[in-house]
């Protein structure tokens, strides 16, 4: 395992803490991209330039003594108002590392110090990825775009998981976290006097009707056994109380595992919207917002970091998540292997994304050498074609 004194976990405690009082939006992660470029430069590490206003790539080892792999982490945060009363709460107000980014962009950092105190032992090339912008989902389709991908055998990755406790990693072969899909949606109508409905169309209804016939999607047109989620999250109609609008507004998102399920549930999405629309005089305008596809681990490189990581961490195989993560969009362009990583385990810990949400720093030490050991792992592998 990876060497990790007293002394280095502390100096990670204290850049997490660092990371943690100053978040950043996404794509606005300049101060967090300036500290992490000085934190590699200053341990030796070459830093590329990039065309990426923000977000950090770094190289060690020598892609002459062998293949390349890659390890990612994001760095962005949430528009959150921190209510967790720590004494290195944010100090952006209405800004808050509510996901753990923190958490992960510290534990790179970590094993990047230790890979490059190694990198003579090194086979090879790790690239080291500190995206931007994960929440938008924009970050690695930037990378990608970049070319940062093109020549690398695969990448790892992780996301912490509140629910798992610090020395836990959850892995898994196959779809890991779910295909985002965002949806808005209009309806026209026509807009009357409340007092007299016959004169015009009402779009209110028609939203109504149409939201509770959207929950038929998951409940009578998908698998039992598959797992599907449509949620309408956010509904906008009318003015005041005695007039009936001309327009209502709708949007929410819809959750998938599988190809087939994620074409199916959005064609029958817009046939249950387009038809009720008809029948009842409107008209309905639909707009998506792709975000990720599935995340879907390697089925041959997945059994071998979860064996691999069992040296250092209880491995188990977790309950997918219908959170996305861009990750996949990577996993899109080379082979991939992300994993849950505990970060608490109390049983009233906060999920992710909530303004209470608590990471506990002993669980770096577990995140750096998922990094470390399965760097050397996938080196190993590529490079000698040993089926280990």
């Amino acid at each position: 395992m990876a060497n990790l004194s007293n002394e280095f976990l502390a100096e990670l405690t204290e850049i997490r803490h660092y990371i943690h009082q100053h978040p950043e939006l996404s794509s606005e992660e300049y101060q967090t991209t300036a500290f992490i470029k000085e934190k590699l430069t200053g341990w030796g590490i070459d830093v590329i330039d990039t065309p990426l206003k923000t977000g950090v790539i770094a190289e060690i080892g020598n892609k002459s003594k062998g293949k390349t792999i890659a390890l990612r982490a994001d760095i962005d945060a949430l528009p959150i108002l921190e209510k967790t009363g720590l004494d290195f709460a944010s100090e952006n107000l209405g800004v808050m590392h509510a996901c753990g980014h923190d958490f992960h962009q510290t534990s790179l950092l970590g094993a990047a110090k230790i890979l490059k105190d190694n990198e003579e032992h090194l086979n090879g090339r790790i690239r080291l990825i500190f995206q931007p912008a994960e929440e938008n989902h924009r970050g690695a389709r930037e990378v990608v775009a970049a070319g940062y991908l093109n020549d690398i055998q695969a990448i790892i990755g992780y996301h912490n998981h509140p629910g798992l406790k610090p020395g836990e990693i959850g892995l898994k072969s196959g779809g890991i976290m779910a295909a985002v899909d965002h949806f808005k949606v209009d309806i026209i109508g026509r807009g009357t006097h409340a007092a007299n409905p016959q004169l015009g169309v009402d779009v209110l209804v028609i939203t109504s009707q149409i939201v509770v016939q959207l929950q038929s999607i998951v409940a009578r047109n998908i698998a039992p056994q598959d797992s599907v989620v449509v949620s309408v999250t956010h509904i906008k109609g009318g003015n005041t109380w005695n007039v009936l609008p001309d327009t209502s507004f709708f949007e929410g998102t819809i959750r998938s595992f599988s190809n087939e399920d994620r074409r199916y549930a959005k064609a029958r999405f817009a046939e249950i919207i387009n038809h009720t629309a008809a029948a009842y005089g409107a008209t309905a305008k639909i707009t998506w917002l792709d975000g990720p596809p599935v995340t879907d681990n390697d089925s041959t490189l997945t059994p071998l970091v979860f064996e691999n990581s069992k040296q250092f961490a209880k491995v188990f195989t977790p309950i997918s998540s219908n959170a996305g993560e861009d990750f996949a969009d990577y996993q899109q362009v080379t082979p991939g292997v992300f994993a849950f990583i505990g970060s608490n385990g109390d049983a009233d810990a906060a999920g992710w994304h909530h303004s209470d949400f608590l990471v506990k720093d002993e669980g770096l030490a577990t995140a750096v050498n998922y990094y470390v050991e399965n760097s050397y792992l996938l080196l190993k592998y590529f490079n000698d074609g040993e089926k280990l």
